[in-house]
């Protein structure tokens, strides 16, 4: 390792030593640029490492050189996965440059690439302390904020009731004799401090996030506790008696529960808590001093459901439209989202979304009444254990009103002790969201009442599932009962074949024999249901093909007769032979897309997709088989280059593109990463007269007071967290922007009209300014919390695409304001809009 400390210079006494470090450095300087003229990148950096170990007085010299060529070798080390290596040159950069954020910022960018967020996070932030305005830095450290501190945690800990029952039961506990207490997944370790306000003697808490259990050593630290609570990096089931904690505890505190109760692996923890780090529960017939005794609280569970029909849900999870701009969608092509698994599956995926239904867009129809699903008691060990070797046991609900079946919502009452509960309801003021099961591949949603849901409830895998969701039909039922009345003399108790053919008569669904079942993410099955957006898309490209040679344009028809005609010389057509060069079209967009088959349907082009999964490409194929495109139409870009990384190149090497398609928008609503340096490389391998959709990008935002965008920003003050000081420490990792907003639904009071923000011209660069500043006029008087923004993607100066309406499949975001700004209408607010790569930042003018 060179060693970092410089040097004293030696003088012109120094002798021959002295003249010799002179004449290695210079060579070693020589060599390095040579080295760099031939892209040899590691040894030009072996050698800036010796010549910064001889001569440190040359670091202000040569730092943006070894900069440059630290980057580019560090780059070469990860494609040829030499990580140790390339984590080796990152330490010994550090050592000689540790105040580097340049440095600091590139290491962590290859540590969350490589999957260390903990680590990457730590390393933005260093940055980010270092010069808090490099705003590379800060992108970086704002979005893996979001992935170490999740938003729930500001919204949880600003729920002032769950804070006071979860408070007023661990005070309870303790004073009837629970003294020695451990908080499982203590997070920023408001439970624990709980319990030793209460006045435990002893209290353990364990944490496996890093970044959580620093978080907690220094909220604990504040609160002046760290003398009472030993915190462990670890997770329960490695804690050992008495090497991590000297003996049994009496109490377990834990919050360890998702929406859907057991999918933070609370189950399993407590079993492995009964049997190894818990004193053993009291009996009924038992009295005594508690602290003889295990406990845990949440003592239970009661878990509730209810079937709904919502749209959107439905939108997200299920494609609606047969047709979509003229492109059929054939019937042995199924769509199903992640959340949808069989009774029979075996794999191990969280089988449920999560939703706010009390503030979902368009609402929700209860089609059943609440029903329960199961109750567990987290004091019984043998149910514990049971829990996940039970077999499935079915569920059959009445309904009770007319609507479509899109899914079964699920909350439940956390039962703390006997006295204290907390109901995760979408009825109740909560800062839980319900588990949502999506109802899919049934041949027909419609239910009625009288009609029965049908289902089988387990808890598999640390998840609580709902599978074989069904509807038996009022009317099927009856016709099978008439059926069972006339022919009751010839079933006989052992006559079960017929029974089970009876019974097959209710099934709902049945898989057809020959279906591709393409699994999609819920914003790729909402794309799909974008009729606007498709039809934007291939009023555009008509546009852009026609310009370029109209005589190559046919209007969509059926596409295999005018292939035919082409090729046959049969019937009038004003297609292009078939030995005219095709227009070529690539779509780069992220996901599933059928916009190549659109490009497809529009003449004599050649469309490029750039799916990447094989049950998209085959998806695709059949799509366009049923729409009648010769094979060879369709092509799957990644498969023609042989380097994934650099998807944009010519589509032939004496060819240039017609059209190139862009992601710009994240389905979160923030601008796409790298979006302008991609649009930079697209405009160089466009034909004359060829297009980048969209070709530009309006960004749209306005005032509004909101207090749930606040709260689910920040901690705000002790208040809610009952005097405790852990604000300061959490909202460290509160971020400006908060993202996949409804703006629809959001609970908000407009200040303003929307304005434009931002144009960013992907066609016509100079266009672009990175700094803007507008003015707003307030139109209502009130507290400014946030801006909101969202984006209308123009594919032509017609033909515009907005990413907040009711059809679209985006998100959209916000920017938070650190502290509101009190406004009265008429006045006018300056705001500071800058755009850095795909960061952009939104700031109120003094």
């Amino acid at each position: 390792m060179p060693n970092s400390r410089p040097r004293p210079r030696r003088g012109a006494g120094g002798g021959a030593g002295a003249a010799g470090r002179d004449r290695l450095v210079a060579r070693s300087l020589q060599s390095a640029e040579h080295c760099l003229g031939d892209q040899d990148f590691g040894t030009a950096y072996a050698h800036y490492l010796l010549v910064l170990s001889l001569a440190p007085e040359l670091k202000d010299d040569v730092k943006e050189t070894f900069q440059y060529t630290l980057f580019k070798w560090a780059e070469e080390l990860h494609a040829l996965s030499r990580i140790q290596d390339l984590l080796g040159c990152y330490e010994q950069a550090l050592e000689l440059f540790p105040d580097d954020e340049v440095i600091c910022n590139s290491m962590g960018e290859h540590l969350f690439r490589m999957g260390f967020r903990d680590e990457a996070a730590g390393y933005f932030h260093k940055a980010v302390k270092l010069n808090p305005d490099f705003n590379d830095a800060k992108e970086n450290f704002y979005r893996v904020a979001n992935w170490l501190v999740e938003r729930w945690h500001f919204i949880m800990l600003n729920d002032t009731r769950r804070n006071m029952v979860y408070n007023a039961a661990i005070q309870k506990a303790v004073c009837l004799g629970s003294r020695t207490v451990l908080d499982i997944g203590t997070g920023t370790g408001i439970l624990s401090m709980f319990a030793k306000k209460a006045g435990a003697q002893s209290v353990y808490a364990c944490e496996l996030s890093k970044t959580m259990y620093e978080l907690a050593c220094d909220v604990v630290a504040a609160n002046k506790m760290e003398n009472g609570i030993k915190l462990l990096h670890m997770k329960s089931l490695d804690i050992e008696i008495p090497k991590h904690i000297p003996e049994r505890v009496s109490l377990v505190v834990t919050e360890t529960v998702d929406a859907g109760v057991f999918g933070e692996g609370i189950v399993e923890s407590l079993i492995h808590a009964w049997e190894h780090l818990l004193l053993q529960p009291k009996t009924k017939e038992e009295n005594g001093n508690c602290g003889k005794y295990g406990k845990v609280i949440p003592a239970g569970a009661v878990i509730f459901g209810m079937a709904v029909e919502c749209a959107e849900i439905r939108r997200h999870h299920r494609v609606g439209a047969k047709d979509i701009a003229g492109i059929h969608l054939p019937t042995n092509v199924k769509f199903q989202s992640p959340a949808y698994t069989s009774v029979d599956t075996e794999e191990t995926v969280e089988p449920y979304t999560t939703e706010k239904m009390s503030g979902i867009p368009g609402g929700y129809l209860p089609l059943t009444e609440c029903f329960q699903i199961m109750k567990v008691d987290f004091n019984n060990l043998q149910e514990l254990k049971s829990l996940a070797t039970k077999k499935p046991h079915s569920l059959n609900v009445p309904a009770i009103k007319e609507g479509v079946l899109d899914a079964i919502m699920v909350w439940f009452v956390l039962q703390l002790d006997d006295e204290y509960s907390l109901s995760t309801s979408p009825s109740e003021e909560t800062c839980w969201e319900q588990a949502v099961y999506p109802v899919q591949a049934l041949e027909d949603y419609c239910i009625q009442p009288g009609d029965r849901v049908t289902m089988e409830a387990s808890c598999h895998d640390c998840y609580l599932r709902i599978q074989g969701i069904s509807i038996l039909h009022l009317e099927h039922e009856m016709e099978v009962m008439k059926g069972f009345t006339k022919s009751k003399d010839l079933l006989s108790l052992g006559n079960e074949a017929e029974l089970c053919s009876a019974l097959a008569n209710l099934q709902t669904s049945r898989p057809e024999a020959l279906e591709q079942t393409c699994m999609l993410e819920p914003t790729e099955i909402a794309l799909l249901n974008n009729i606007p957006y498709h039809e934007g898309f291939k009023t555009a490209m008509r546009k852009v093909l026609s310009s370029l040679a109209p005589e190559l344009l046919w209007q969509p028809m059926d596409t295999h007769c005018q292939y035919m005609e082409m090729n046959s010389g049969s019937g009038q057509s004003d297609a292009a032979p078939s030995t005219a060069d095709p227009f070529y079209v690539l779509d780069v967009s992220e996901g599933f897309s059928l916009l190549p088959i659109l490009a497809g349907t529009l003449g004599h082009v050649k469309p490029y997709s750039s799916v990447e999964k094989d049950q998209h490409c085959i998806a695709l194929d059949l799509i366009a088989e049923a729409n009648h495109f010769p094979k060879e139409t369709l092509e799957f870009w990644l498969r023609h280059i042989e380097d994934e990384a650099a998807v944009l190149q010519r589509p032939k090497s004496d060819k240039l593109w017609s059209i190139i398609i862009l992601d710009v928008i994240e389905p979160s609503g923030l601008i796409q990463q790298e979006l302008m340096e991609k649009a930079a490389i697209s405009r160089c391998l466009l034909q004359s007269g060829g297009k980048i959709f969209p070709q530009y990008v309006l960004m749209f935002g306005m005032l509004v007071e909101s207090q749930t965008l606040v709260e689910e920003s920040a901690v705000q003050g002790t208040e809610h967290t009952l005097g405790l000081n852990i604000a300061p420490f959490i909202n460290q990792f509160q971020v400006p922007i908060r993202v996949c907003l409804d703006l629809s639904s959001l609970p908000c009071v407009p200040l303003s009209q929307p304005v434009e923000l931002l144009r960013l011209d992907l066609m016509t660069p100079y266009l672009n300014t990175s700094n803007k500043e507008v003015k707003v006029r307030v139109c209502r008087s009130g507290r400014v919390t946030a801006v909101p923004f969202w984006f209308h993607l123009c594919l032509d100066d017609e033909v515009r695409l907005d990413t907040s309406g009711e059809a679209s499949h985006w998100k959209q975001a916000a920017v938070v304001l650190d502290n509101p700004i009190q406004v009265q209408a008429g006045e006018e607010l300056v705001l500071s809009v800058e755009h850095h790569k795909s960061n952009v930042s939104i700031a109120v003018k003094p």
